[in-house]
């Protein structure tokens, strides 16, 4: 029989420890119990939302100014007044340009009832400056060279009268053209055209053949006058009261390996003398 005072091996294995210690663990506990996901929570003061166009940071520094518009170029930099003028001036050119254009159609255009109404207008405006041909597609071109020489007889200041050599308005004009890379076209075929409208218009024996041989002939001794009052040699000499004209014409060698044979020498063609007149005289028509 154990002591009563002591107590028992058995009482004391059952005895609760009074302060028993934690377990640690490093896993955390595993539950089957969804969470919830936590609620955004809206702010009382609508005024703390976030703008979606809120000002850049002041550290970005102000936005870029827009581009200049360009500066106007042209009649659009002119102002209200000049494109009024500007346009109107633009309006009569292509007027001009219109009609000039119907006129040379006209007088190339077979008859026709306009032409047979107003063709003295047709001519008018056409010859003999603007008159057309076909002679760069003839099926015989000219084979020939054709220069057109000039003589004066003036009038010196003591009354008494003198008569130049003869002039080669022809050749000035091929030295005024050869080595230029932008001839005139004054100097191509002013001469060449009224020579040849001259030509057109009168006989062999130098005769108006038409309504426009008179024409033909002021045409040329305008051209031939004023050709030599650019000469110092005719204009400080004196007056020219006469001209006389004549055409040189050349027939053009043939190629060597050609059997046509050609005569070279010069054939002249001249013309009566023409009285100028006073206007003319006093320095030519301009």
């Amino acid at each position: 029989m154990p002591a009563t005072g002591a107590p028992s091996e058995a009482a004391a294995a059952h005895k609760p420890a009074a302060n028993p210690e934690p377990v640690l663990t490093t896993e955390p506990a595993l539950t089957t119990e969804a969470v919830p996901p936590p609620k955004a929570t809206e702010p009382s003061d609508p005024a703390a939302l976030p703008e979606a166009d809120a000002a850049p940071p002041s550290d970005l520094g102000p936005a870029p100014a827009p581009d200049p518009l360009p500066p106007r170029t042209g009649v659009a930099a002119l102002s209200p007044a000049y494109q009024i003028g500007a346009a109107v001036v633009l309006a009569v050119v292509a007027v001009a340009a219109c009609v000039h254009l119907a006129m040379v159609f006209l007088s190339l255009a077979p008859a026709n009832t306009v032409t047979k109404a107003h063709g003295q207008a047709v001519e008018d405006w056409v010859y003999p400056e603007f008159e057309q041909n076909w002679k760069l597609f003839a099926p015989n071109p000219l084979q020939q060279n054709i220069a057109v020489q000039v003589r004066a007889e003036l009038r010196a200041g003591d009354g008494g009268t003198r008569t130049t050599g003869w002039v080669d308005l022809s050749a000035q004009d091929g030295t005024a053209i050869d080595g230029s890379l932008l001839p005139s076209h004054t100097q191509q075929n002013e001469l060449r055209r009224a020579w040849d409208f001259f030509v057109t218009t009168h006989g062999t024996d130098n005769r108006p053949t038409g309504s426009r041989g008179s024409l033909a002939e002021e045409y040329v001794r305008r051209i031939v006058v004023m050709r030599l009052y650019r000469m110092p040699s005719v204009r400080e000499e004196g007056t020219i009261e006469r001209v006389q004209v004549r055409s040189s014409t050349t027939n053009v060698a043939p190629p060597p390996w050609s059997r046509e044979r050609v005569s070279l020498q010069p054939a002249y063609r001249e013309l009566p003398w023409w009285q100028v007149s006073a206007a003319e005289a006093a320095g030519g028509v301009r």
